[in-house]
């Protein structure tokens, strides 16, 4: 077609075309040649192209006519070897890992990225959010507060063409790509006239995409700004206030569940929303990478810094490490919870019967080999596929052809879905989705073989069986020595403990200032009675410890030893008005640090919380002690393990610890809560000496709406009013 003028419209009728979305990102090569009067070519043009429709139908956000949830989460543009410039290696690694744990969708906060990435997004498939270079927090909001005086560019005339640029520079040079679906006029600069002109230019220009802007939650003066009602750390019961409200516009958040250090907790709940109001579409992490830079210590050793570290005053300090992966681009434990949280494919097992159920837009789940797994203590039993036909949004119910063993032991009943065909963003064989059932066969014919010999003296209590011996001191108040086939395994009297080392979101809700009660009562309860009784194939000895908090506290520890060298351990407290609530309830006890290799049936195999566990299985899972501790760039509670029956904690050669009980909670590291509260980075912990065992009733949740007050919710708290009473079974092998 011959150029008359600058501009050239052409107009084709396209047909047998497919559809891009995030599920199958179809795209076509538009080539554009520009020749001279001789048909010479001068210029050519290759641009990806992609046919879709995002659009508003009856208030809900549609992808090619299905309404769209946005699994998503916040990206900077960061590496922590070269900071804002960050390599097409870095940026390739970021969309894979996205796609490979259910992500769909990517807002750019907060500014344009690079080309590159929009490329990436589109070949993969991601949902963006294209979000304006504009952000004036600091003008109007002080400590937290609203103070409107000094807003900008709110609707002064000096800022309009500055702000109108911006958005015409994104626009223009980011049109043409399919994965964007929403401009964004900028983050948290308020609200105004100039804003709401930015909007209506994204608007007039290009009709093909809606527009989105959370500020208008604090200024409602333009509300038109924003096709979609968005916020950031709404609680879930805000947002169930707001659609229950016949509301006008959708609901998305485009920031929530707070990934700043160990975080993340109930992020589930803002998961069951989506099946609850078709209005409410999902939300984006807060946020993608820790934005820690790469430096050495004073010693050489390269660390991950953070504000703060480079002299800088005033700073933030860590307040920019709120990933899911780490700095260094490791993913983080969080990350097991989110890929579950996030997963399109619902699988409900009930042991032989399992229903799923296809969340997906468009693609029929026989992209996928559906494998069930039938084990018993974390070994297969039985084991087959399945290959499923079912469309997009359709369930089906399928019988599993396995039967009920009568056998002691754990069992579950697995059933996961794999990628059938190798992808751009991983293999084969690859986990994309799961769920799981458990059911447990008790052993009833639990025998204790052999006598033992009780040795009642002045100051200890000895009982010593044919291959082991167990020393209770009466002055220091605590269990002094447990050998077994003699190796000696207590390196310190185990203590009641009721702390864990503050994380970041203890720190943002001031729980320390709150709970330090608690901290002092594990470190100096004292035992103020002891009671003692045996025969000849068992002994017990109660300890009675005051716990220094006010008003005072008590607890029970007792010791029963039996004949084949194990030791029940029971802790018991009654609860007392008026103290804070537990971070812990627990024991804690420190071996030699030779036993450092971890093996647990429980919840994993990443470190998992009573509000952080949906998307950790049930097993048998192996590591070794120092993988749990998780690389939050200041040391804080961490590697907890959920749903527990038993855990083993050995040697390289099998000599070690066996720990059994009945759902509890347990962690192994290298340090005691008081040494990881101690120190502000991870070169400050001292040398490894022990491997630190806590086993505890219950640890409390992680949290996460927010990590600067937000507590967690209540159900995982442990109040102090509370009766409490802890079980389980320390022995040798």
């Amino acid at each position: 077609q011959s150029i008359e003028s600058n501009t050239l419209s052409i107009k084709e009728e396209v047909t047998d075309i497919k559809l891009w979305s995030a599920e199958e990102p179809n795209l076509y090569t538009l080539l554009i040649e520009v020749l001279d009067k001789s048909n010479n070519i001068i210029e050519v043009i290759q641009q990806k192209v992609g046919f879709r429709a995002f659009e508003m139908i009856n208030n809900i956000m549609h992808i090619n006519g299905k309404r769209i949830i946005f699994k998503g989460v916040n990206r900077h543009e960061f590496s922590c070897y070269t900071g804002r410039c960050v390599s097409k290696e870095e940026m390739l690694w970021d969309v894979k890992t996205m796609k490979r744990n259910n992500i769909n969708a990517v807002r750019t906060s907060h500014y344009p990225n690079q080309s590159y990435f929009y490329e990436l997004c589109d070949e993969y498939g991601l949902y963006v959010i294209d979000e304006t270079n504009l952000e004036s927090h600091g003008t109007w909001q002080k400590m937290g507060k609203i103070d409107s005086k000094c807003v900008v560019p709110d609707s002064k005339k000096e800022w309009r063409e500055c702000v109108l640029d911006r958005a015409k520079s994104m626009l223009e040079r980011d049109k043409n790509h399919p994965s964007i679906i929403i401009w964004s006029c900028g983050n948290e600069a308020f609200g105004g006239e100039n804003i709401y002109l930015m909007s209506e230019y994204f608007r007039n220009t290009d009709s093909s995409r809606l527009v989105h802007y959370e500020g208008v939650f604090n200024d409602r003066r333009y509300n038109n700004s924003s096709d979609m009602e968005s916020r950031m750390y709404a609680k879930v019961k805000d947002i169930e206030e707001y659609l229950n409200n016949n509301p006008e516009k959708p609901f998305m958040l485009c920031e929530y569940t707070h990934a700043m250090g160990n975080s993340n907790g109930a992020m589930y709940k803002y998961i069951e929303l989506e099946e609850k109001y078709p209005m409410y579409q999902g939300g984006f992490i807060w946020d993608f990478i820790d934005q820690g830079l790469m430096t050495k210590d004073i010693y050489g050793k390269d660390y991950l810094a953070f504000g703060g570290d480079f002299g800088d005053r005033p700073t933030d300090y860590n307040f920019c490490m709120n990933g899911i992966i780490y700095a260094d681009r490791k993913e983080s434990p969080k990350m097991q919870e989110v890929k579950f949280n996030y997963q399109n494919i619902k699988i409900d097992v009930n042991f032989n019967s399992v229903k799923i159920k296809n969340n997906n837009l468009f693609i029929n789940l026989d992209q996928y080999d559906i494998i069930w797994e039938y084990l018993r203590e974390g070994n297969v039993i039985e084991y087959g596929k399945l290959n499923i036909y079912l469309e997009a949004g359709n369930e089906i119910e399928i019988k599993l052809p396995i039967s009920k063993k009568s056998n002691s032991g754990n069992y579950t009943v697995d059933v996961k879905a794999v990628l059938k065909n190798d992808t751009l963003w991983a293999q084969k064989g690859y986990e994309v989705a799961f769920g799981q059932d458990y059911y447990e066969i008790l052993d009833n014919n639990e025998e204790y073989d052999g006598k033992i010999i009780v040795n009642d003296c002045d100051v200890n209590f000895g009982v010593r069986g044919r291959n082991f011996e167990v020393i209770y001191s009466k002055n220091y108040g605590g269990l002094i020595s447990y050998k077994f086939n003699g190796r000696e395994y207590i390196n310190e009297i185990p203590k009641p403990n009721f702390w864990h080392a503050p994380t970041d979101n203890d720190r943002g809700n001031s729980m320390a200032f709150r709970c330090a009660i608690w901290k002092i009562a594990s470190l100096y309860a004292k035992a103020i009675d002891i009671k003692i009784s045996y025969d000849e194939y068992k002994a017990s000895i109660t300890y009675t410890y005051a716990l220094p908090t006010t008003p005072e506290s008590k607890c029970n520890v007792t010791y029963t030893t039996l004949g084949d060298g194990s030791v029940k351990v029971k802790m018991d407290y009654k609860g007392v008005e008026g103290l804070p609530n537990m971070l812990d309830f627990g024991m804690m006890v420190k071996i030699p640090c030779v036993y450092d290799n971890l093996t647990w049936f429980g919840r994993g195999i990443e470190e998992n919380y009573s509000d952080r566990n949906k998307g950790a299985r049930l097993g048998v899972h192996k590591n070794k002690v120092i993988d749990n501790l998780s690389k939050y760039v200041i040391p804080q509670e961490c590697g907890n393990k959920t749903d527990l029956k038993w855990a083993k904690v050995t040697d390289n050669t099998g000599n070690g610890l066996m720990i059994a009980g009945n759902n509890f909670e347990f962690s192994a590291l290298p340090y005691t809560p008081h040494e990881l509260e101690n120190a502000y980075h991870h070169y400050e912990l001292p040398p490894v000496y022990h491997t630190v065992i806590r086993v505890s009733l219950k640890n409390i949740g992680v949290g996460g709406d927010d990590s600067w007050g937000a507590m967690p919710h209540d159900e995982y708290l442990i109040p102090s009013n509370k009766d409490m009473s802890l079980e389980f079974t320390i022995k040798g092998i």
